[in-house]
């Protein structure tokens, strides 16, 4: 029995990913994009700030870093908060004394509990992004449209109210996204959002409501996969970023200026035999000529993606 061709048939089938969000183009046949001052290097540094409801909700699924033992997990549920009361407060203070700002992707719950905390964020000139309401405000593919617009909306709203600025970007909890989402953030006002992790420079999405920028947000740069899920030291974590910039400045030597993303979490690089080590990272990072510390809108609107 022969199969017939067009079982092999696929209307949607594309080079890349098989759909029409984004026409596929390798970064290395992109037109180049050129940073502020000639800087080769744009380093985005963006810290989540999260609230982690001390009884977590595995619907659709557990958020990472959420509580793990028997209810009440307090020894979790304290050591999130550490990140908040202590953590967060030793890395404004690493940002400030290179000079860098950076993107705080923030849960509404966050501003709700602890405006002051938004107020020093916004006194620092740092950049708020939305993350959502708490860490049990998850989003996934079987998501209610109309749940997921309200969770968007509630967000946003929560965190222009204490800040008084509207946040341009988003970034879903574990960067998890509905088939819905990159519409809904559209309607919603949002400019760009940093959940797809499939490039190393901002690219543009299409829907039917328009369009939006995505700034993708490296999972394997993160302090979390690093230092916590492959269990290396500091001073490693230290020696891969900065292995990974001069790999970045000798690509934008040829190809245009390049980004590195590091995403920081306040309860793991704000420990304090970790935070030495991240200052003197930061340090380094400072004295290279070609490196620039940019908050993501900034990079966002330096890139001019059409």
């Amino acid at each position: 029995m022969t199969l017939d061709p067009a079982y092999l048939t696929y209307p949607k089938r594309a080079k890349g990913m098989d759909h029409d969000l984004y026409p596929w183009r390798s970064l290395f046949d992109r037109p180049p994009v050129a940073w502020p001052d000639g800087k080769s290097v744009a380093t985005w540094m963006m810290v989540s700030l999260e609230w982690f409801p001390i009884l977590p909700s595995d619907t659709p699924f557990r958020a990472p870093g959420h509580m793990q033992t028997a209810y009440p997990d307090y020894r979790h549920y304290t050591a999130r908060d550490y990140g908040t009361r202590v953590g967060f407060y030793r890395l404004l203070d690493a940002f400030a004394k290179v000079g860098a700002k950076v993107s705080v992707a923030v849960n509404a719950a966050i501003a709700e509990r602890y405006p002051s905390i938004i107020h020093d964020i916004v006194a620092e000139g740092h950049e708020i992004i939305a993350h959502s309401s708490d860490m049990n405000g998850t989003i996934a593919s079987g998501m209610d449209e109309v749940a997921e617009r309200d969770l968007i909306a509630r967000s946003l709203d929560t965190l222009e109210k204490v800040s008084g600025t509207r946040p341009r970007g988003w970034h879903s909890i574990a960067r998890s996204q509905s088939f819905n989402t990159p519409r809904l953030l559209i309607e919603a006002g949002v400019d760009y959002m940093c959940d797809w992790v499939n490039d190393e420079l901002p690219y543009r999405f299409h829907t039917q409501a328009g369009s939006l920028i995505n700034l993708p947000l490296n999972h394997e740069l993160a302090d979390r996969q690093i230092l916590v899920t492959q269990q290396h030291s500091i001073d490693s974590y230290a020696q891969q970023i900065g292995d990974a910039h001069d790999w970045l400045t000798v690509e934008a030597a040829q190809f245009g200026g390049r980004m590195l993303p590091l995403h920081l979490t306040p309860y793991i690089m704000g420990l304090p035999y970790r935070i030495g080590a991240f200052e003197r990272l930061l340090a380094d990072l400072a004295m290279r000529n070609g490196n620039l510390f940019a908050r993501g809108d900034q990079i966002v609107d330096a890139a001019a993606i059409s």
